[in-house]
């Protein structure tokens, strides 16, 4: 049986200087990498690593670009250049792409793959059974049984509990939205998190707040999620939190065009990477942003984590590490939030940590 180990993550943020350059499947993307005299290890010494995309790219701005950078990251700390000796990525445009990148990976003589996404699973489990001497890393999901494998999962549903918390002390309407990609386990843990955040923080401060939340049904779909988006808004909402992948750039597009032509603003909190770039827009001349906070699961450092433990013969196959709040694997960001709004969700973290406070994970 597979054992569950909470681990804790070094959470230094660095600049990375990456160009995300959308590539074919097997393709390559140009990077800056380069071998120092500081490097750790040479290309030869070095266990060389290939990524899997679910159906969203590298530069996606969302999960799968945090999976890149962080393995961008490894590389560059061990002297390793993006090829066939070091790290690469495998774009995929749909699920057909999964096992035939993997093929590509082990037959370019990667020695660790990681799946990023749930909708991996399957072919991660099929492949890692083929293939024993490989090392391989599923994302937000749960292989169970194999000695080479290990699973990575976040407890997304506590960083979005600090959201909700975070929206109730910022919202103005006292309306507030949740956007979904999928409606399936994995999204709805963050927005039952929302919601019970954001119902903890109307009822301390008395408020009355109302939570508008719709799934797009894809995680792909800009033009799905801004149309959501939008409706959403006209409801009288003036946040809305979107866990839904590409399918939130439209979120962002959305706000982006409200803010630039009318006076009331609205927010968005962003997910998975602090997405306060994404809301930067410029109203009268002058510059300004709309990204109220961002919930971060740190994929990227679970990713550079596991790429070195493999590289220093440490794998630890057969495990589910889970990453919460706890072991520094999911947070939120100050962003624009107010100090009443960061008090609050600091307090609310280390009740989180505590056990004094138990965060919903399904919204039954």
């Amino acid at each position: 049986m597979k054992k569950t180990k909470f681990m804790k993550l070094a959470l230094a943020t660095a600049g990375i200087v990456a160009v995300l350059s959308g590539c074919g499947n097997g393709g390559t993307a140009s990077s800056d990498s380069s071998s120092s005299s500081s490097s750790k290890a040479s290309s030869s010494e070095v266990s060389s690593v290939a990524l899997i995309t679910d159906g969203n790219g590298v530069d996606d701005r969302s999960f799968n670009q945090s999976a890149w950078e962080g393995m961008v990251a490894w590389g560059e700390e061990n002297g390793v250049e993006q090829g066939a000796n070091g790290y690469q990525y495998f774009q995929s445009s749909g699920e057909s792409d999964f096992i035939p990148n993997i093929d590509q990976a082990l037959t370019a003589g990667y020695q660790t793959i990681f799946g990023i996404g749930f909708k991996l699973q399957a072919a991660i489990q099929e492949q890692a059974t083929a293939n024993p001497d490989v090392n391989f890393v599923i994302v937000d999901e749960v292989v169970d049984g194999l000695d080479n494998t290990v699973s990575a999962t976040f407890k997304s549903n506590e960083s979005a509990y600090l959201a909700g918390l975070a929206a109730a002390y910022s919202t103005k309407s006292n309306t507030v939205g949740f956007l979904g990609g999928m409606q399936i386990s994995l999204i709805e843990a963050f927005d039952a998190g929302f919601q019970q955040g954001v119902a903890d923080g109307a009822k301390a401060l008395g408020k009355d707040i109302k939570v508008i939340s719709q799934y797009a049904g894809d995680f792909s779909a800009p033009d799905k999620g801004r149309t959501i988006a939008s409706a959403i808004y006209a409801q009288g909402a003036d946040i809305i939190y979107g866990a839904a992948g590409a399918t939130g750039n439209g979120l962002f597009q959305e706000a982006k065009s409200l803010n630039e032509t009318r006076d009331d603003k609205v927010w968005v909190i962003g997910v998975d990477r602090d997405q306060s770039e994404e809301g930067a827009y410029k109203k009268d001349g002058k510059e300004d942003n709309f990204t109220l906070t961002s919930t971060l699961k740190e994929v990227g450092e679970a990713v550079k984590d596991l790429a070195e433990k493999s590289n220093n013969g440490e794998f630890p196959g057969g495990e589910h590490i889970v990453y919460g709040l706890e072991e520094n694997g999911v947070g939120l960001t100050d962003g624009q939030l107010s100090d009443d709004a960061k008090a609050a969700a600091k307090e609310a973290r280390e009740k989180i940590i505590a056990g004094d406070i138990v965060v919903k994970d399904t919204l039954k």
